[in-house]
């Protein structure tokens, strides 16, 4: 069966009223074809996350209707080895039973987490610049050391995809440590390789249907507006790290913060490019109307966020699409169409002006 994960909004809820409401799961699970896992309470921000092994996401709310009517407010799928890498536990923690309810196992762990994303430059593309031996070593040596630092700093390997890594932390401060170690251990070739990083963070389940999607996807775009061998830090890391008692992050040359409001105009930019990149007859006047900004101020806005007009952001945007269809099985006629380019010769022109290589040579080295 699925394994959904869902979220209830309740504000002021406590470690001992998820305790219970679990438990209350667990009475009538066998009824509805579930199987309750474990769960997840944030106190301060007023969210429960439960892990459910059920039929379909229906019978996971008509469970929780019955059992106690906090019917969740968002459910996803996921896989349980992602949750266990990103969280560190599919099932109840050992211990924490009420001493005066045996049956009532309470904890207070919050599914908050912090996310840290790096990028590094497309190893064909890498391959095609420096050789094949060159770039191996130095892609070898970004893997080990950015796993190192995860390792010493107390987070946990997510995924370790080609050329991206993604990681887990509880602690704001350790995760600000590991980047700033890889920063310093790779030093002038973390920018020949042109690692970006970002950290970001947030709760695994919102209206994206993939567990810290939303997240994931911000610190993605914040990658995009940092320098090579920087880490970029989302509004919300700055506050953190503050609260945390740490010193102010701005001081660290190594660090680049972006504010709220630029961070609400990033994401509006890559949202629009997400859902209409592929037209090509989507235009400027088009971003602007999608953006609600005039022409002017969607100039501004992209240049002093990216240090990109809004034509080169969106010819950059579909061509780092290309590159990640050209690794599948699609064509270049068909990557052509379905990056927005109005026509194969000016697709392979921009790409070969971008890259230093054609589409097809990419493929072949692919």
């Amino acid at each position: 069966m699925p394994i959904y994960m869902d979220r209830h909004i309740v504000p002021g809820i406590e470690a001992k009223h998820a305790a219970q409401a679990h438990r209350e799961d667990l009475l009538i699970q066998d009824e509805y074809g579930c199987r309750c896992m474990t769960y997840w309470v944030d106190e301060d921000r007023g969210s429960a996350f439960c892990l459910i092994d059920a039929p379909n996401e229906e019978a996971v709310k008509k469970m929780h209707d019955r059992a106690h009517g906090l019917v969740p407010y968002e459910i996803v799928e996921v896989n349980s080895n992602v949750v266990e890498a990103f969280l560190g536990r599919i099932t109840d923690p050992e211990g924490y039973y009420d001493s005066d309810n045996p049956d009532l196992k309470i904890f207070n762990d919050p599914a908050f987490r912090i996310i840290l994303v790096a990028r590094a430059k497309d190893s064909t593309l890498l391959k095609n610049v420096m050789g094949e031996k060159k770039a191996k070593k130095l892609l070898t040596l970004y893997h080990e050391i950015i796993r190192d630092q995860v390792n010493e700093n107390q987070g946990r390997e997510v995924e370790l995809k080609g050329e991206r890594f993604i990681a887990s932390f509880v602690s704001v401060a350790q995760a600000v440590a590991c980047a700033a170690g890889v920063q310093k251990a790779l030093h002038v070739a973390g920018e020949l390789i042109d690692l970006r990083m970002a950290l970001n963070a947030g709760m695994p389940v919102t209206k994206d249907k993939s567990i810290f999607g939303d997240v994931i996807r911000m610190a993605e775009y914040l990658c995009r507006t940092g320098m090579p061998n920087q880490t970029v830090l989302a509004s919300i890391i700055k506050e953190l790290y503050k609260d945390d008692g740490q010193h102010n992050i701005s001081e660290k040359a190594a660090f680049a913060a972006i504010s709220p409001a630029n961070e609400n105009v990033l994401q509006l930019l890559f949202d629009v490019l997400r859902d209409n990149h592929a037209n090509p007859q989507f235009s400027i006047q088009d971003f602007c109307k999608k953006t609600g900004m005039s022409k002017s101020k969607l100039y501004r806005q992209s240049k002093a966020i990216l240090g990109l007009s809004p034509n080169e952001l969106l010819r950059e945007y579909r061509l780092k699409k290309s590159l990640e269809l050209l690794k599948t099985e699609r064509n270049i006629a068909q990557t052509t169409f379905d990056c927005g380019f109005g026509s194969p010769s000016y697709f392979t022109k921009c790409f070969q002006e971008r890259f230093g290589m054609s589409p097809l040579a990419y493929q072949k080295a692919v």
